[in-house]
């Protein structure tokens, strides 16, 4: 640790929205690993997540992963949910949240800030641009959610990400070899599935006792949805999908597992914002057309439609959609595999922050700094605040994605 010299701390702003920052503390050491080594990092949980107010909702349909299916949420379920909340809920948004995190750095005796966010995070990251400029030294906005485009609609984002999968299997010769089929295999699936739902008796996979599997068409894509967000999950689809296309599900099982028991968000949060400032944006010829894709429909929609009537309306102002202009040194960075936040949204931020650049790596998915050396790219920038002369050649040795082709692994 080197302290001989200060320099303005790095404050993480989590993604979701309703991810809980300091419950990521222990990924973020390792991916911070050179920038706390001269900077402290500030970790804040934004109203709502963690131990600050949490706005948790517990969904039966969605603790069962197994057993249950994506269209049986209760409506009861919701109304209970926000009535347990205390205290008026529609203060519990983005720009309430980023009052808090100015008023944590004046607390601290900081002058300035440098920030780094990551999906959910960079919308944040966009709202403090805007609102307290005077208090930002750089920006890192890593998988932009930008203000221009709403949150929610991830039906064309979705099936581009899937298409590359699709087309990266098709030019890697061993996957290419054992699954040369592997959309129309998909297809097959997805129609065998809307069908005739499958119902499968199986030992849960972490407490070894019987259970049942239950699943649509809906929920086996949603499950591919989830994995192709990181680069080990998209590496086991293509066997997945062969796999249930010859109606074995137990790889499915096994991605499924994976991730049973995380709290990846804080849903009532991630609800009330989304439903409050992004939802009510998408026209009916926005959804219309982002369900035109050929990978889940308007599946990712449904959610949106379940609940979003339960949750107290609240609206911001027309300029919190207006596209932020901050003239503050900002590294932007997309995953060119993302299925959510695509590097046409990088773009967006790109063209309207004077002093940026941005960086799309062509073999990561979503929020680059966590899986690739961007991490060592962004040192550099908080060190430099020169985002256009930075040293992006490590970058060129991530390797293209590899695909599991049998249950043994990569062959």
């Amino acid at each position: 640790i080197d302290d001989s010299e200060y320099k303005a701390p790095l404050m993480f702003l989590a993604g979701g929205p309703g991810q809980a920052a300091v419950e990521l503390a222990t990924g973020l050491n390792h991916v911070f690993r050179e920038v706390r080594k001269t900077r402290d990092i500030i970790l804040v949980d934004q109203r709502g997540t963690g131990e600050s107010s949490p706005l948790s909702c517990d969904f039966e349909a969605v603790d069962n992963v197994y057993s249950s299916l994506p269209d049986a949420l209760n409506p009861q379920e919701v109304k209970d949910c926000v009535a347990q909340f205390k205290g008026d809920v529609t203060q519990y948004n983005s720009e309430n949240a980023i009052r808090d995190f100015d008023a944590i750095r004046a607390a601290l005796g900081h002058e300035k800030l440098n920030i780094y966010g990551g999906s959910y995070g960079t919308r944040a990251g966009l709202v403090f641009m805007r609102m307290f400029p005077e208090s930002l030294e750089s920006v890192v906005l890593d998988s932009v959610g930008p203000i221009e485009v709403p949150i929610g609609m991830f039906g064309q984002s979705g099936a581009r990400s899937f298409n590359l999968l699709l087309e990266n299997c098709k030019n890697n010769e061993s996957c290419n070899t054992a699954f040369p089929n592997l959309a129309e295999e998909f297809q097959a699936v997805k129609v065998r599935l809307a069908k005739e739902v499958a119902s499968i008796d199986i030992l849960h996979p972490r407490l070894g006792t019987p259970t049942k599997l239950v699943i649509d068409n809906t929920k086996f894509t949603g499950n591919l949805r989830f994995q192709l967000y990181g680069m080990e999950g998209r590496s086991m689809v293509p066997l997945v999908i062969h796999q249930a296309f010859l109606g074995n599900y137990q790889p499915l099982i096994g991605l499924m597992a994976r991730t049973e028991d995380e709290q990846l968000v804080y849903t009532g949060l991630l609800f009330n914002i989304v439903c409050n400032e992004d939802i009510p944006r998408v026209s009916e010829a926005d959804r219309a057309a982002d369900a035109s894709n050929n990978f889940d429909g308007e599946d990712s929609h449904s959610a949106w439609d379940m609940v979003c009537p339960f949750f107290p309306e609240y609206r911001p102002s027309e300029d919190f959609y207006q596209s932020v202009t901050a003239d503050i040194p900002t590294l932007i960075l997309s995953g060119n595999l993302d299925p959510v936040t695509p590097p046409s949204n990088g773009e967006y931020s790109a063209k309207s922050l004077p002093n940026s650049h941005h960086i799309i790596v062509e073999n990561a998915s979503h929020t680059v700094a966590m899986s690739t050396c961007a991490s060592d790219i962004i040192n550099e920038f908080l060190t430099s605040k020169t985002p256009k002369t930075l040293d992006e050649s490590c970058l060129k040795d991530i390797p293209q994605e590899t695909f599991m082709t049998s249950v043994n692994g990569i062959q």
